[in-house]
C-alpha cells in the first residue's frame, strides 16, 4: 500500500505489520533503495535497451519492477586512469544517457533531485532514478564542475576510484603504503568537501583511502556515505571498512551500503575460482591472469558454484549492524559493476529474497525497512539544504 510506504518514509509506526508472514507483501510495502548500480556504464552506453527485459547483465526496468526496487542510484562511472582528460564530459554523456532512458520509459521511471521528489514518484508507482558520480576525477578538480553536476541531479560523489587524484587518495593505492607515507585530502580537496556539504551532495567514501576517510570525517558537517563497501573484519580487503571506520561512520551518522561483489564478501572466493578452473580445464590457471579473467572463462554452472554463498551477505549485514548499529547499514549492490554476484542474488529482481532472509533471521520489519532503504534516505535528507 502506498500509504504504508509513506508512513515508513516519514518514520511513523507500522507495528501492525510486525507479525506478518508474507515477505513479498512486506517487501512491496517498503521503500527499497539500492545505493549503487553501474548499468549506465556497462549497458546503456553500449547501446543496450534497459527498458525491456535483457538476457544479459543484472539490471533492466522490468527486473527492477519485479525486484520491488523503488529507488535506484545509477552510478556515473569513470576509470580514473583512462579518463585523465575529458572526464567531466564523460560524466555528462552518461547523465544524458540516463535521461534518454527515462524519456523513453517515462511511465515507469523518473529522475529525482530531492526526498520530496522521491515521495511523489514512489506514490505515482514509478521507479526513482538517483544519480551518483563514481570518481572525483569527473569534476576535473573544478568546484564549478561539481556545482554543474549537482544541478543535473548528482546527489553523491564517490571521491575516488582506484587511483589517486591530486586532491584525494584511493584505498587501492594508499592503504598499501606505510602509515607515515599515506596521503589524504589536499587543501583543495577540503574545499571540495565543504562545497559538497553546502550544496547538499553526499560524500561517498567507498574507494577512499583511510587517510582520506578520516580527513573527511574531521571536516564534514553532514552524514557521509560508503555506498558499496563491506566489513573488513570478515573479508580483509582495501575496499572494505575496518571496525574503527565503522565506529567513525556511526558517530558521523552515516551509512555503509553492503556490496554484493563476491571477493568483497568471501575470502575463499579466489581459491574457489582457481579450483573450478582446474576442474573445468584440467590445467593450472595461468599465473599472469587475474581471478576476474579466470572467472569469465568458467562455464555458467561453475560460475554459479564460484559465486559466494548467500549466507555471506547476511553475515556481513549482521556484523555491520553489530558494529555500526541498525541505523547505519544500507544496500549498495554494485550490480553491473561486478561479474560475480552472490548465489540467490543474481540480479535486481532478487531483492525480495534478501528481505525474506533478514526477516527469517529475526530482524523486525522496522529493522529490515531501515536496511533496505530508510537509512539511505535519512542520510540523503540530512544532506539536503
Amino acid at each position: 500500500m502506498k500509504t504504508i510506504r509513506l508512513a515508513i518514509f516519514l518514520g511513523l509506526s507500522y507495528a501492525g505489520l510486525a507479525n506478518a508472514q508474507d515477505y513479498q507483501k512486506i517487501h512491496k510495502d517498503m521503500i527499497v533503495v539500492d545505493g549503487h548500480n553501474d548499468v549506465i556504464y556497462s549497458s546503456v552506453l553500449k547501446g543496450k535497451d534497459i527498458g525491456k527485459k535483457m538476457s544479459s547483465g543484472h539490471t533492466d526496468i522490468p527486473r527492477l519492477q519485479k525486484g520491488g526496487v523503488d529507488v535506484q542510484v545509477f552510478a556515473v562511472f569513470s576509470n580514473d586512469e583512462r579518463w585523465r582528460t575529458g572526464a567531466f564530459k564523460h560524466a555528462n554523456d552518461q547523465i544524458d544517457s540516463l535521461e534518454s532512458v527515462v524519456r523513453r520509459n517515462s511511465s515507469k521511471i523518473e529522475i529525482a533531485k530531492s526526498t520530496r521528489d522521491i515521495e511523489r514518484i514512489v506514490n505515482e508507482g514509478k521507479i526513482v532514478a538517483l544519480i551518483g558520480v563514481e570518481s572525483g576525477n569527473m569534476i576535473e578538480e573544478s568546484i564549478e564542475n561539481l556545482e554543474a553536476l549537482y544541478q543535473r541531479g548528482t546527489r553523491y560523489l564517490t571521491l575516488t576510484w582506484n587511483y589517486n587524484l591530486p586532491w584525494a587518495t584511493a584505498a587501492a593505492v594508499e592503504d598499501k603504503k606505510p602509515a607515515d607515507l599515506q596521503k589524504g585530502l589536499s587543501e583543495h580537496g577540503k574545499k571540495i568537501i565543504k562545497k559538497m556539504n553546502e550544496l547538499g551532495m553526499m560524500v561517498d567514501l567507498s574507494h577512499a583511502s583511510k587517510k582520506t576517510f578520516y580527513d573527511v570525517m574531521a571536516i564534514s558537517t553532514k552524514p557521509v556515505l560508503a555506498s558499496h563497501s563491506n566489513a573488513a573484519a570478515l573479508t580483509p580487503h582495501f575496499r572494505n571498512l575496518d571496525d574503527d571506520q565503522l565506529a567513525a561512520l556511526k558517530k558521523n551518522g552515516g551509512v555503509v551500503g553492503v556490496n554484493f561483489y563476491s571477493p568483497f564478501l568471501d575470502t575463499a572466493y579466489d581459491s574457489r575460482v582457481k579450483d573450478l578452473y582446474r576442474k573445468q580445464f584440467g590445467q593450472e590457471p595461468e599465473k599472469n591472469k587475474s581471478v576476474s579473467f579466470l572467472y569469465r572463462k568458467l562455464n555458467t554452472e561453475n560460475q554459479h558454484l564460484a559465486n559466494t554463498p548467500f549466507e555471506r551477505v547476511l553475515e556481513h549485514i549482521d556484523y555491520l549492524v553489530q558494529k555500526a548499529g541498525i541505523d547505519h547499514v544500507a544496500i549498495g549492490s554494485d550490480f553491473d559493476g561486478i561479474e560475480s554476484p552472490p548465489q540467490q542474488l543474481e540480479d535486481v529482481s532478487k531483492f525480495p529474497v534478501l528481505t525474506q532472509a533478514l526477516l527469517q533471521r529475526g530482524y523486525t520489519v522496522e529493522d529490515v525497512s531501515k536496511i533496505m532503504g530508510l537509512n539511505f534516505l535519512r542520510v540523503l535528507k540530512a544532506n539536503e539544504n
